[in-house]
């Protein structure tokens, strides 16, 4: 179990949640992401249930539930206050869509959004669940990661992210959906963890194959902000 703090259920239920905070999951892939026996994991999440916790989709898998949100909702989060002016200032430097991405579990979320106000657009809404195996937010989160052996990690090889760490942003084009280049910065906390990437994305028809040639200073610049604030 990745963390432990010495009261077992305690420890099992939060393995519960952190199991479905990046996709819906059925009891046979609760069981497979926690380890649990059946019995064990459907009792948890049927009692996480009860309390709001988690919910179920429309093909009976668990979900994070409302109460987390409402939680969520009412601790203010400096990151996402940083965010509100550094997001729109970047999008308006640059002309283009710009996100802030937190990794989760086997996934990354959207947990924020700034997009141009005309024009195309390379538009992810803002909760958007994506993968960890493409797009430069993914290399940068997955470059920081306490641990990079299996996993996610395995979508990059140990030289592509050994690059990324070395100047400090990642690009990609069309890795994550065709016809569409993005670079990525990573955001620190305090003692120096990476805590989320935040990205510049759009067209490569309008900003070519190497858009790091482009944003690369700006957005970390941007991401430097970020992390002053947090």
């Amino acid at each position: 179990m990745e963390h432990s703090s010495g009261i077992g259920v305690l420890d099992k239920a939060v393995a519960v949640l952190r199991a479905v905070a990046g996709t819906p999951l059925g009891l046979a892939g609760l069981c497979d992401a926690t380890g649990m026996p059946r019995a064990t994991a459907h009792r948890l999440a049927v009692g996480l249930e009860g309390h709001g916790l988690l919910t179920r989709d429309d093909e009976g898998r668990w979900r994070t539930g409302p109460l987390v949100t409402t939680l969520a909702a009412a601790a203010p989060d400096p990151l996402l206050a940083a965010a509100s002016h550094v997001l729109p200032e970047l999008r308006d430097l640059t002309g283009e869509s710009v996100q802030l991405y937190r990794a989760e579990g086997p996934s990354r979320i959207c947990i924020a959004v700034a997009e141009p106000r005309s024009g195309l657009r390379d538009t992810v809404p803002l909760g958007s669940v994506l993968p960890m195996h493409a797009g430069s937010a993914a290399k940068v989160l997955t470059a920081w990661a306490p641990a990079r052996a299996g996993g996610p990690a395995a979508a990059f090889s140990e030289r592509a992210l050994a690059d990324v760490r070395r100047v400090g942003w990642a690009e990609s084009v069309a890795e994550r959906e065709p016809g569409v280049a993005s670079v990525s910065a990573p955001v620190r906390d305090a003692s120096g963890g990476v805590v989320a990437a935040v990205s510049v994305s759009g067209p490569v028809d309008r900003i070519g194959r190497r858009p790091a040639a482009q944003w690369a200073a700006d957005l970390t610049a941007a991401a430097a902000r970020l992390t002053a604030e947090l």
